[in-house]
């Protein structure tokens, strides 16, 4: 089990290397983490729900996404409260003190995913969530130390030294631990390092010895463009624009913005994600992403100005929304069984569709060809694609259901995630609109998503079977069969 001393210390990058060095060592390795809170989500080919994070690694372990490595997904809807999702199916949603006292029933579900998950697995790569030393939530623990217990599995506890004070944050979650918990943990690693190693291996010895838990690797920063937790991505912070600048509207609750990671791997093109009008500028395209709560976040636009920029913007530049982003570009939304906040809101009228939200989520995958479209995205018609609907809402389409919506101002509307992951989608759709900015680029040459991915696996593994100890690392799992 990979803990950390905190959120982003970086454990989901780690087990997904974890999980892809002992692939290549000739194991069946499965990734586990008993419960996620994330926006970003993905829909298996049983048309369950799991988190992104445990698809990325079961992605690096050569293996497909599983709803139980992910047994248990929260969803947040608000500052305080979560929609709960347990076995890949929505079971209501719950404040943050609800669900604290309801949690610990769900053990038998963790329990029952985690043995699930043994039958077919060698060796199982568990992903803690925050820091095991939240001393307040140490009741009713089912992600960090307590899940440890329930399955005996061995802790690698993992500190962000890019951040600073790694020292403190090893030797103080260790302090914070029961002695117990602390006998579980087997060893450390230093994770984000940059620099000379040697200036650090004084601390190390002090570390080992004050700590009496030997240091496990020290992980240099790695540039690896895989996805992350949505609350703690760093894309956000993207300013600098490229020949193609593309802008995503971040309202608070964005979902699925991997929805546009494919861009990313393309020269010459930047993925920002903006939340204000300054930071908007004049994009070569607007792409508005999912959303948890497609009202309140439509109503957010509403108020800090970017709806009416957006409006203004249609007919001069393409605009495109997905899932909840879709819903907002039509006439309207109406909420007759409270799913959001209830009652009936325009929409910005630029989509010829009217959406009605229902309690009842579609979860499913889809492949098949996009429908012929009109405009800029004319260059899609045609070309196949998969992806997954999850939404809680039914949009009707003025002359029927397609892939893709489009408007009279070059404006589109799908419901499908991951569309523009074949890479002949996301290549075809950057060259046309360099040649509507009559700007010329070098032959662009986009892969599938996939097959970037994997390569970044394979990345990810030579980097951190280069400065982890494996043969200790195995050691430990041997030791925990005995």
């Amino acid at each position: 089990m990979v803990q950390g001393t905190m959120s982003g210390a970086g454990k989901s990058l780690l087990v997904a290397g974890l999980c892809r060095i002992m692939r290549r060592d000739g194991y069946r390795v499965a990734p586990f983490k008993s419960q996620n809170m994330a926006l970003n989500s993905f829909i298996t080919e049983e048309g369950l729900e799991m988190g992104r994070a445990q698809v990325m690694q079961a992605e690096a372990a050569g293996i497909k996404p599983s709803v139980w490595m992910n047994p248990i997904l929260l969803k947040p809807t608000d500052h305080i409260g979560s929609q709960v999702i347990v076995g890949g199916q929505v079971i209501g949603n719950m404040s943050a003190r609800e669900y604290f006292a309801y949690k610990k029933k769900l053990i038998p579900d963790i329990m029952r995913a985690f043995r699930t998950l043994e039958e077919s697995a060698d060796i199982i790569v568990i992903e803690g969530a925050g820091s095991p030393a939240e001393i307040n939530l140490r009741e009713n623990d089912i992600v960090n130390m307590g899940l440890a217990k329930l399955v005996d599995a061995p802790v690698l506890l993992v500190g962000d030294i890019d951040r600073g004070g790694v020292f403190a944050q090893l030797l103080g979650t260790l302090m914070l631990l029961t002695e117990e918990e602390k006998q579980r943990v087997k060893g450390l690693i230093i994770n984000k390092f940059r620099g000379d190693q040697t200036l650090l291996d004084p601390g190390i010895e002090i570390l080992e010895a004050k700590g009496g838990i030997p240091v496990s690797g020290v992980i240099p920063y790695m540039d690896i463009a895989l996805e992350d937790e949505d609350s703690l991505t760093e894309r956000f912070e993207k300013r600098e624009k490229g020949i193609i600048d593309i802008a995503v509207i971040r309202y608070p609750r964005i979902s699925n913005f991997t929805d546009f990671n494919i861009f990313e791997q393309i020269p010459g093109v930047s993925v920002r994600y903006v939340d204000s009008v300054a930071k908007l500028g004049f994009p070569d395209v607007i792409f508005l992403p999912g959303s948890k709560n497609t009202m309140g976040d439509l109503q957010w636009m509403r108020q800090n100005g970017l709806e009416s920029v957006v409006k203004k913007m249609a007919g001069t530049i393409p605009i495109c929304g997905i899932c909840g982003g879709y819903q907002m570009l039509g006439r309207q939304i109406s909420d007759p069984e409270g799913v959001e906040a209830g009652g009936t809101m325009a929409g910005m009228g630029l989509l010829p569709v009217t959406t009605q939200l229902q309690d009842a989520k579609v979860r499913r995958q889809i492949q098949g060809k996009i429908n012929t479209i009109e405009g800029v995205f004319s260059v899609l018609s045609g070309l196949r694609f998969e992806g997954y609907e999850i939404h809680m809402g039914r949009t009707a389409q003025a002359g029927g259901e397609h892939v893709f919506c489009s408007g009279e101002k070059d404006v589109y509307g799908t419901y499908i995630h991951g569309i523009f992951d074949q890479g002949e989608t996301a290549s075809a759709l950057v060259s046309v609109l360099a040649e509507k900015k009559n700007v010329r680029m070098e032959d662009i040459v986009c892969m599938s998503y996939a097959d970037y991915k994997d390569r970044q696996y394979d990345k990810l593994a030579d980097i951190m079977s280069e400065y982890l100890n494996m043969e200790e690392i195995y050691g430990m799992l041997r030791k925990a069969r005995l």
